[in-house]
């Protein structure tokens, strides 16, 4: 009969899944993330896995991993160290020992430590016998054993057995959280319906992992995260890729635009093409083409055409779309460039994060061919930004890219999903049949935004095209001044944008001594640091901008107000360059991180310290 555990309540745990590539961990990590959330805990999870299909096996390079950070208070990163690690090979414990608290629980399948992995893995000695984890609460399972041994009754061969281990140890972790089995089961039912076996073999497992948790004398407590306090209303657990996804579906209802994606699969933007290939049925049209050029291409034809156009795709691919998205700003049509960031340059590593596209976004197109770009910071607001990129790229009659990266693209977090009705009107400058002389270049006097003519209205026949027109009439031109109006005409249209973008918000006090300055996918752990500081009573407060082109209007008096501004950035300091460009009178501070990792709390909060006792 199994002792009743203690009970171990706490507001806030990081739990982190790691294994092979072929260990489950990423489905393992998601089940357990979409269990806390139905819980009602607030969550934010991170995906770590290698570049390569089928990584070597037992090797540190080829562990996958997936973390998650739940607590009863809003989480707003997936968190710094772990305070629970699930380990199931070698390779994978030394991967990821860094990342795990002193006297956190490990739980680790003993049967993968045989002496050959435990050697590939690059150990002199096997650190579940010599002593090395003494610091920790060490939980060694022979998962992979006990998962075959409760599957003898089932009719699976023995690779099937063994990969239904990483189930096996789910069901220890919902034992470890007090989490219910059902809808684990349920999913798995739905999953595998048309394969009984498979069914019957990972809801063994799991139940087997439950009961053993519950029997075995090395988990000696059980921990208890309470719900979150949240508005009521329909959440999910969402992922920045499809919640881009589905900001671009709301803004061509809202704005009675069908939606046409045109897009080339890449890491770690594939998933938005795959996400928005599912909705048929609410008009989306998607076209997986051939390479980036001809993706973004077909966007540019399809906006000419009066549709909602948008590309995905990621650093490699938005320099090949350079030479199109000048034609998208020459033409002044309507497009949503998402770039999903990730570490380069050339292929680098495709499965990492980095903000490192930003100056690229900026200024990496031939001639003056300035638009507007955007940044995302969190998965949930992957949704609003997309809606928002598609409004301004519509309404102003100008290309948008809107950056997100690899973090916020496969990461998740909950998501309170809201009604299309409640979102703001999109109103496009659509031009209306036999409208009274009609150019192609006259503008709105206060956007600069030219008439939307979907080709085919009667009486809208008109030219735009790459070769330079005239102001108005839109006729072929090379004449030198028309060139400069239609430049400077091009570039003041964007930079009236910042009339309809709100104002830079400070988190914290409006003054102080030292201003934290950070742009998209950095805002949580961001904010994270600084509210710990400010608790600590520290004068810091943080401006995290999601406008970059052009910046909100008050930028330059929020700046003014502290005695030192540090730039920070996962990248060489892109944003940082942009802003000496733009307000040289101010002196900047940075701190940057290239290694296709978050900034972690303790690292920010040293960096903040020594800033604030420099004098």
């Amino acid at each position: 009969m199994a002792k009743q555990k203690n009970i171990v309540e706490l507001e806030d745990v990081v739990v982190k899944f790691v294994g092979d590539s072929g260990d489950g961990m990423q489905l393992t990590g998601t089940l357990f993330s979409d269990t806390a959330a139905l819980a009602g805990n607030d969550l934010a999870t991170f995906p770590d896995f290698p570049a390569e299909i089928r990584a070597p096996q037992n090797t540190v390079a080829g562990v996958s991993g997936f973390q998650v950070h739940l607590g009863q208070r809003k989480i707003f990163t997936s968190g710094d160290m772990c305070d629970v690690l699930v380990a199931m090979n070698p390779a994978s414990l030394k991967a990821n020992l860094k990342w795990v608290k002193p006297g956190a629980t490990i739980i680790v399948d003993e049967s993968a430590f045989e002496p050959k992995f435990v050697e590939k893995a690059g150990y002199k000695t096997n650190p579940l016998e010599d002593g090395s984890l003494e610091s920790y609460h060490l939980i060694k399972a022979p998962i992979s054993l006990l998962t075959k041994e409760s599957l003898a009754d089932v009719d699976i061969d023995k690779k099937m057995a063994e990969k239904t281990k990483n189930m096996f140890v789910l069901g220890m972790m919902y034992f470890l959280f007090q989490r219910d089995l059902d809808k684990t089961l349920d999913f798995i039912l739905n999953k595998f319906r048309n394969k009984p076996e498979v069914v019957k073999a990972n809801q063994t497992a799991l139940k087997a992992g439950y009961n053993y948790a519950d029997t075995v004398e090395a988990i000696v407590s059980t921990i208890k995260v309470g719900s979150a306090p949240m508005e009521k209303g329909r959440y999910r657990n969402i992922t920045g890729n499809v919640a881009t996804a589905w900001g671009l579906l709301a803004a061509a209802e809202r704005s009675g635009r069908p939606l046409f994606l045109g897009s080339y699969p890449i890491t770690p933007a594939t998933e938005i093409l795959m996400e928005l290939s599912k909705h048929k049925s609410l008009g989306a049209k998607v076209f997986q083409a051939e390479d980036e050029i001809a993706g973004i291409c077909s966007a540019v034809g399809a906006s000419f055409s009066g549709s909602l156009a948008a590309t995905t795709t990621s650093g490699p691919g938005l320099s090949l779309k350079s030479e199109a998205l000048g034609l998208a700003v020459i033409t002044e049509l309507p497009l949503v460039i998402v770039n999903v960031q990730r570490a380069g340059p050339s292929t680098g590593m495709p499965t990492k994060s980095e903000q490192s596209d930003l100056l690229q976004a900026l200024y990496g197109r031939n001639g003056e061919a300035p638009l507007i770009v955007i940044a995302a910071s969190s998965p949930a607001n992957c949704f609003y930004y997309a809606y928002v990129a598609s409004k301004i790229s519509m309404e102003h009659m100008t290309p948008v890219i809107l950056l997100t990266d690899g973090h916020m693209g496969f990461g998740s977090e909950l998501f309170k999903i809201p009604k299309t009705a409640d979102l703001p009107d999109i109103n496009p400058p659509v031009a209306k049949p036999n409208e009274p002389d009609f150019k192609p270049y006259r503008r709105d006097p206060v956007t600069l935004a030219r008439k939307w003519a979907l080709p085919g209205t009667e009486g809208l026949r008109h030219r735009i095209g790459g070769l330079e027109k005239t102001n108005i009439n839109g006729t072929v031109s090379t004449d030198p001044l028309n060139h400069e109006l239609m430049v400077n005409i091009r570039e003041d249209k964007v930079m009236r944008v910042a009339n309809y973008i709100p104002e830079l918000e400070v988190y914290g006090e409006e003054s102080g001594d030292l201003l934290v300055v950070g742009w998209g996918g950095t805002e949580g752990m961001l904010k994270s640091t600084v509210g710990r500081m400010q608790v600590a009573g520290h004068k810091v407060s943080l401006a995290h901008f999601n406008y970059i082109m052009p910046l909100p209007k008050n930028t330059q008096e929020v700046f003014s107000r502290f005695k030192k501004i540090v730039v920070c950035e996962l990248n060489n300091g892109q944003f940082v360059k942009y802003l000496r460009m733009t307000f040289p009178e101010f002196k900047y501070l940075q701190h940057n991180k290239v290694q296709g990792l978050p900034f972690h709390i303790k690292e920010l909060t040293e960096v903040y310290t020594k800033i604030l006792e420099d004098k």
